[in-house]
C-alpha cells in the first residue's frame, strides 16, 4: 500500500499517465481510501487545469522572475 507521502510524489506521474498499470492500481486504491489525498489530487487535476491556459505573455514578467527564483530556491534544498 502506499503512503500519503507516496501519492504526493507520484501525482504528476499519474496525471500524465506515466505509472505502471501496478502503480496506477496501487495509487487509485490509496485515493479510494483516504480523502486528504483524494483532495489533493482533485486539488491537482485544478491547478493543471487553470495553469495550463495562461499563455507566456499572461504572466507579468516579475510574477515570471518571482516564480523562476522560488522555483531555484525550491529545487536547492532537495
Amino acid at each position: 500500500m502506499l503512503t500519503c507521502a507516496d501519492i504526493v510524489k507520484l501525482v504528476t506521474d499519474y496525471l500524465e499517465g506515466r505509472l505502471t498499470p501496478t502503480e496506477r492500481r496501487r495509487f487509485e486504491g490509496h485515493i479510494a481510501i483516504c480523502p486528504p489525498c483524494r483532495g489533493f489530487l482533485d486539488q491537482m487535476r485544478t491547478t493543471v487545469e487553470v495553469v495550463g491556459g495562461l499563455r507566456e505573455e499572461d504572466v507579468p514578467p516579475e510574477m515570471e522572475e518571482h516564480l523562476l527564483t522560488a522555483f531555484r530556491d525550491w529545487s536547492r534544498d532537495e
